[in-house]
């Protein structure tokens, strides 16, 4: 039978293919050599944990070789748990309060409205808050009157 000849694109493109499938063994080759290269080096340099510790061995016999005891696996030392910290103490209530409670929406207020309701300890409705009655509250609270209703704490 004859043989048909390849277009001239189609003889570029196996080419390539023929290239990029031997590029991957040279890349695989030199990965390996540097692996076996490694290898000798770290069989030369013996690591601390080979050493026998002469506290574990066990004792010599009369005669005959020695073989030395290696550590059991796990871990070195037991670590104790943390202690638990003391329960919270229950929040003070100052002798002057103020009971906030939010009754509106921040949604589609200024920046600074919905952080002095975050601030007030506020972030849904109906929530409350009981605060210390001092300038800086009454401030915060003048801020945002039409959002909060203001109750005294008895």
């Amino acid at each position: 039978m004859a043989e048909r000849k390849k277009p001239e694109s189609e003889a570029k493109k196996t080419a390539k293919v023929e290239t990029a499938k031997k590029e991957p063994k040279k890349a695989a080759s030199k990965a390996a050599a540097k692996k076996t290269a490694a290898a000798p080096a770290a069989e030369a340099a013996p690591s601390p944990a080979a050493e026998p510790n002469p506290a574990l061995a066990a004792p010599k016999p009369a005669g005959g070789p020695v073989t030395p005891v290696a550590p059991a696996p796990g871990p070195a030392a037991k670590v104790a748990p943390k202690p638990r910290p003391a329960p919270a103490a229950p929040k003070r209530v100052p002798e002057k309060a103020v009971r906030v409670t939010q009754v509106r929406s921040p949604a589609g207020r200024f920046a600074y409205q919905r952080a002095t309701l975050r601030g007030l300890g506020l972030d849904r409705i109906n929530r409350s808050s009981v605060l210390e009655d001092t300038p800086a509250v009454r401030g915060m609270i003048e801020r945002v009157r039409h959002l909060v209703r203001i109750d005294p704490v008895a």
